[in-house]
């Protein structure tokens, strides 16, 4: 993959945006900035146009609450076809982490990320999802 150089105009107050950007993500430079900026928008568009990503949802949960785990192992076999692995992590004596990775279309896995992010006693649940290729 060749780079291509080019030149960008911005105003004022957006390039002072962009050099926050570089020193919040502690990027190298401000064209590193730019590509990340680039490909998160890309990937994004690929959520909306429900093409096939990869991600990760993480869900922390109390584990104490009644059939919370059989709701959840039910509900992924549901979702097999999405879901590549997933890591169970104790983190003290009531609340659990679990990661699962998935890969699909984007809409599946956004409904999957919400069926289990609303079963109750799920504390807090994040997908992240990013392109394929």
């Amino acid at each position: 993959m060749s780079v291509k150089r080019f030149g960008v105009s911005l105003e004022e107050e957006l390039l002072e945006s962009l050099d926050n950007l570089v020193i919040d993500h502690h990027f190298p430079n401000r064209s590193q900035a730019i590509r990340f900026l680039i490909k998160k928008n890309v990937v994004e568009s690929k959520w909306k146009e429900d093409m096939e990503v990869a991600g990760a949802l993480v869900l922390i949960y109390d584990h104490h609450k009644r059939d919370i785990q059989k709701q959840m192992t039910s509900l992924q076999h549901d979702y097999h076809c999405l879901i590549l692995s997933s890591q169970h992590i104790h983190l003290d004596h009531d609340m659990c982490l679990e990661t699962i990775t998935v890969k699909g279309k984007a809409g599946k896995l956004v409904k999957l990320a919400d069926k289990l992010k609303a079963i109750k006693g799920i504390r807090h649940g994040e997908l992240v999802m990013s392109g394929t290729k």
